[in-house]
């Protein structure tokens, strides 16, 4: 009975992760794009970019495996499932902490734009990843 609304609950998760990497790589490229057309030389934006866009397609490529393997699962699938999820929470406040130190250091260390750029990049992909992930941990946490 559970199993179906687990798959469906799934589905859902990984459509709102091809989401967000999706315009991430859409917000990523054209920021890129709009700043080498403008010539534009500040290494802030542009490494934000970079950042920005690879974590994108990272996200995609997990979400769009995740849908190419969606099945029903049995109780040890979900909870399996229920322990990758709360890995991926701890990978995302990694994320984030990673992007803070990055852009922290690289302006109090070094005052290197590109640097903190980066990390600013990080951080936001970790902090949205991590709003997602716990969200649906949450739903998940009343279906099991």
């Amino acid at each position: 009975m559970w199993s179906d609304t687990l798959l469906a609950l799934e589905r859902a998760h990984l459509l709102r992760l091809l989401a967000w990497g999706g315009t991430s790589m859409l917000v990523g490229s054209a920021l890129y794009v709009l700043l080498t057309v403008r010539r534009t030389g500040s290494a802030l934006l542009r490494h934000f970019a970079i950042q920005t866009c690879a974590w994108g397609l990272v996200t995609l490529a997990i979400a769009a495996t995740g849908m190419a393997r969606l099945a029903e699962r049995d109780l040890a699938s979900a909870t399996r499932l229920d322990r990758i999820l709360w890995l991926s929470v701890g990978l995302d406040i990694g994320l984030v902490l990673v992007g803070a130190t990055l852009a922290a250091s690289g302006w109090w260390l070094a005052r290197r734009l590109g640097v903190v750029g980066a990390g600013i990049g990080v951080l936001v992909q970790g902090a949205g990843l991590l709003v997602l992930d716990l969200r649906f941990v949450a739903i998940t946490a009343r279906v099991l």
